[in-house]
């Protein structure tokens, strides 16, 4: 696999190469400048490779890994387009590097096809006994599971419902890998203990303290080994990094965005002469409520019927709606709900009341997202999607605000752009929810 990746690599680099001298050999030296400059490629290349995850080889989907590195090469290519114009003291004509840059995703297009062709010849997908206690988190994170048969298997969903241990532990002895989902503690502890004892691999489902736990600092007391949290929150020096950054960052993405805001006002006035923007009471840090401001994409008095999420082909989005949605143009006023301090750039997406309460009913644990200012994006916005549940929602949260730094802000607005013409993160809820294989027949009763 590292010689797919070297190939992979190899194969973008040349391609840059090759336009460079051919296109553009006023920007060239005359000595070892020309190795600084392909150092500087390859560097530049590898970061954004990095970041967006294009090297997951046998991880994401094959079409995902595509874009990931498809992305990192128009980066790549547009800041060495504008290194080697100031080399050459001029504006270099674009025509090579974009030509070049459609050479090098078409190329990458067959690579891609290529390792992951090799990868899954390697690495057979594994059979997974898969055990939870029959609730609707469990058997949907199944289902997703069951999605991607070319890395997992799922070859029977155990309920963990008035089964014995016993009996738990005699169907574990029939697997190499077991998905261990939420449920009892203590049932939970003995079936981990179980598979690590017999060396089975484990994909766990975290509850929200496994994920506070998993930042927990360890320490020793004497002969005693103990875990810390801090739990803190922000220091006062990473509030401060992170409000500069939301003041600077939001008024060029305002400057830069007033064409578009504009053109979508005009739109979204002549398309049926409502509002143009659209307010809404949402919570943020420390349960505060704030007037959210978005594009309005659906039709007015949309909730006279009640509060409802959207839903795939919802007859309320209007046609400019439908548009702004996807490429996530309705989201762009809310750069002044930022300057204002309402909310940060990177941050729990700020959720409506009504879904507050009802969350918190359900899992009283919502409430720990709180702990940070809400965010135009986030851990959730960027590896969920529209419809992800709750409580899917609320561990990706506290993961981002385990895991905080300035750094992780950086890299979260950077990956923003790779999920901008992903359909699957606007995708809507499901009317109905649909019967896994598992759900209707490999479910042990």
């Amino acid at each position: 696999m590292f010689a797919v990746k070297l190939l992979i690599t190899l194969t973008i680099t040349f391609g840059f190469v090759f336009v460079w001298q051919r296109g553009y050999p006023e920007s060239l030296f005359m000595d070892d400048g020309n190795y600084v400059v392909v150092f500087a490629f390859l560097f530049i290349l590898l970061t954004f490779i990095k970041l967006y995850g294009g090297f997951k080889i046998g991880v994401f989907r094959m079409h995902e890994l595509w874009y990931s590195l498809g992305i990192a090469i128009v980066f790549t290519n547009f800041i060495m387009y504008m290194i080697l114009s100031l080399i050459a003291r001029e504006m270099l004509l674009p025509w090579w590097i974009l030509g070049g840059t459609v050479f090098q995703i078409i190329l990458t297009g067959i690579n891609v096809y290529a390792a992951n062709s090799i990868y899954f010849s390697l690495y057979s997908s594994r059979h997974i006994l898969a055990i939870y206690s029959g609730d609707e988190h469990g058997r949907e994170t199944i289902r997703k599971m069951s999605c991607i048969p070319e890395r997992y298997t799922i070859d029977k969903a155990l309920s963990i419902r008035n089964r014995s241990m016993k009996n738990i532990k005699r169907e574990i002895d029939k697997y190499k890998a077991v998905l261990i989902c939420d449920f009892d503690q203590t049932k939970k502890d003995d079936v981990l203990r179980y598979c690590y004892e017999k060396r089975k691999r484990i994909y766990l489902l975290p509850s929200s303290t496994d994920i506070i736990l998993s930042s927990a600092y360890q320490s020793q007391v004497f002969d005693t080994p103990i875990l810390m949290c801090r739990n803190y929150g922000l220091t006062m020096e990473q509030l401060v990094v992170k409000r500069a950054m939301d003041i600077i960052v939001s008024l060029i993405m305002l400057i830069c965005a007033s064409p578009i805001m504009l053109i979508t006002a005009i739109a979204i006035k002549l398309c049926d002469g409502g509002p143009v923007f659209f307010k809404q009471n949402r919570v943020t840090r420390d349960g505060e409520i704030f007037n959210v401001l978005k594009f309005r994409s659906m039709i007015v008095d949309a909730d006279k019927d009640g509060v409802r999420g959207a839903s795939n082909n919802d007859s309320r989005i209007t046609p400019v709606g439908k548009i702004i949605r996807a490429c996530r143009v309705d989201e762009l006023p809310q750069l002044i709900n930022v300057l204002r301090g309402d909310m940060s750039l990177v941050g729990p997406r700020p959720e409506r009341t009504e879904n507050v309460y009802t969350y918190t009913e359900k899992y009283p644990d919502f409430n720990l997202r709180h702990r940070v200012k809400g965010g135009l994006t986030g851990y959730a916005q960027i590896y969920g999607k529209y419809n992800t549940s709750p409580e899917d929602k609320l561990n990706m949260d506290l993961i981002y605000i385990e895991k905080y730094s300035t750094f992780l802000d950086i890299k979260l607005l950077f990956m923003t752009f790779k999920i901008l013409f992903m359909k699957e993160s606007t995708e809507g809820f499901e009317e109905k929810p649909k019967e896994t294989n598992q759900e209707k027949g490999k479910e042990s009763k």
